[in-house]
């Protein structure tokens, strides 16, 4: 039986600041531009979570949605939504709150949850025009 892949959209509301503590204030300015400002900005996130697997015969289902959601709310949204990544998680205190690399860290925070073998890809949109898909074991 093929695989199939299914998608799970949540959104969160968060603020960082683009700032890297190996550079000179100077250097993080030309590189990250507005988005170095001191006091931060915020986004209206849009993530994507792909999952796969084979169709159960019995449910249907690659793996139940509610479950899902209710697994990324707890997991991603409890965590990051309404926060300031740079200040309030942990995850960001030395790593810059980039879209990559917020989109590898909700991948490997799911990583240790009961999704783990469905994984195939985190898209997160942090805004209309700018995306970024993660996908690691293509």
């Amino acid at each position: 039986m093929a695989q199939i892949i299914i998608a799970k959209k949540v959104f969160f509301n968060a603020a960082h600041r683009l700032h890297a503590e190996q550079l000179s204030d100077q250097k993080n300015k030309e590189i990250f531009g507005k988005c170095n400002n001191p006091n931060g900005h915020g986004h209206n996130y849009t993530l994507i979570l792909e999952l796969i697997g084979k169709i159960d015969p019995i449910t249907g289902m690659v793996v139940n949605l509610t479950n899902v959601k209710k697994i990324i709310e707890k997991d991603i949204i409890d965590r990051f939504d309404h926060k300031n990544l740079n200040k309030d998680c942990a995850e960001f205190k030395k790593l810059v709150p980039t879209a990559e690399n917020i989109a590898v860290v909700i991948w490997n925070i799911l990583e240790r949850t009961e999704l783990k073998p469905y994984l195939h890809a985190v898209v997160l949109h942090e805004t209309e025009s700018n995306s970024v898909r993660y996908q690691p074991n293509s």
